[in-house]
């Protein structure tokens, strides 16, 4: 008989669209096992979640546009959690990307509760990068520190750390042979929806990028790559955000002769098939994610991806195996890459392996187990 699996309580920050998908991705691992509720803050009304999972919503408030409002928010959101994790029974408490919250950890910990942390990714680095937009760099450090801090007081104080992978627990200074890292929690990919809807074979020459257009993602320096390109590939940006307008009037000229296509925002049920449509998907991303989703979903729609070797990326984009790794983020250096691996004669071969990667490690049933685990060990201590 397998040993019981406890109750548990999911805690996030406010969520954004794709810290919904990861939270509904983990939330449905968690259901197969356990009784599962959430408690968060803005979830997106026509999430699934509502309908298939117990919800308790602090605030439909998002972060806050300001630095004292985002504060703000930050401590009374805590004091939210705090007050709801009082009245709750589950005996673990999963802190989802919410990796800086002292206060509501402590009180689940004084509680007697399993507290569980697993980052989504380096929330202090990518906070740091979004603030140096908007005050004096020393500033913006100087705020990171602090929440860096936090969280690495919350990681001593909690049962257990869980990372995607081991070498995203190394990028985030953590040691994946501690018996209080679980370094093995991706997450899973809906392999029957997300498969190779097109066959490699019948691929057109198009290349792209599938996620937020902004800063964070390398968005400028594709641009730059997208110019670079011969004539008989096209690039492909799928997605919406800030540099969209500026990508429009940077690759006028190239969206005017087909060599650029500008897709928009794509809902998440139309992704397989704007994935289905490349030969590569190219992602210079910085160190601020785990282990980006759209990483996963491409090699689902057998589709290889170029990507940076940043936190958990290269336990899945494997060399040799599924993907290719980028040496550098020089535009002129990215455009070579993808010109190179395009003329490579085994890049069907590489297709079959992402796909076999994703169902054989990353199906549903995969990361049940790895989550069973991870729940009676930690319990157990």
């Amino acid at each position: 008989m397998p040993e019981s699996v406890p109750d548990v309580c999911v805690v996030t920050h406010p969520l954004s669209s794709a810290g919904e998908n990861a939270t509904r991705s983990l939330l449905d691992i968690l259901g197969a096992l356990t009784a599962v509720s959430l408690v968060t803050a803005d979830l997106p009304d026509d999430s699934e979640i509502w309908a298939r999972h117990e919800v308790v919503e602090l605030t439909d408030r998002g972060a806050g546009d300001s630095l004292p409002v985002a504060a703000g928010r930050f401590l009374v959101n805590q004091l939210r959690m705090c007050r709801e994790l009082a009245r709750r029974d589950e005996s673990v408490v999963l802190f989802f990307g919410a990796t800086a919250y002292l206060l509501p950890v402590l009180l689940a910990r004084l509680r007697g509760k399993t507290v569980l942390i697993e980052p989504r990714g380096d929330v202090p680095l990518t906070l740091r990068l979004h603030w140096e937009q908007r005050v004096p760099s020393p500033v913006a450090r100087l705020l990171a520190g602090g929440l860096r801090a936090l969280e690495r007081l919350d990681y001593a104080i909690a049962d257990g750390v869980v990372t995607y992978t081991p070498s995203m627990a190394r990028e985030l200074g953590l040691d994946p042979d501690s018996s209080r890292v679980y370094p093995n929690g991706a997450r899973y990919v809906r392999t029957d929806e997300f498969r190779p809807l097109t066959p490699f074979a019948e691929r057109e020459q198009r290349v792209g990028f599938l996620g937020r257009l902004d800063e964070e993602k390398g968005v400028r320096e594709l641009a730059r790559v997208a110019q670079r390109l011969p004539d008989d590939v096209t690039f492909s940006f799928i997605g919406d955000g800030d540099l969209r307008g500026w990508l429009e009037a940077e690759l006028a000229e190239e969206i005017a002769a087909g060599r650029v296509e500008l897709r928009g925002w794509v809902d998440h049920e139309d992704v397989p098939a704007e994935l289905s449509r490349l030969r590569l998907l190219v992602m210079p991303s910085q160190p601020t994610e785990g282990l980006p989703t759209t990483i996963l979903e491409a090699l689902a729609c057998g589709t290889p991806v170029y990507a940076t070797p940043v936190s958990g990326v290269p336990d899945v984009v494997r060399e040799q195996e599924t993907g290719f790794l980028m040496d550098s983020r020089d535009p002129a250096d990215i455009a070579a890459g993808i010109e190179g691996i395009l003329a490579r004669a085994d890049l069907a071969d590489r297709s079959f392996r992402g796909r076999s990667l994703i169902e054989d490690e990353y199906s549903l049933d995969a990361a049940v187990e790895r989550y069973r685990y991870i729940l009676t060990d930690a319990v157990g201590r």
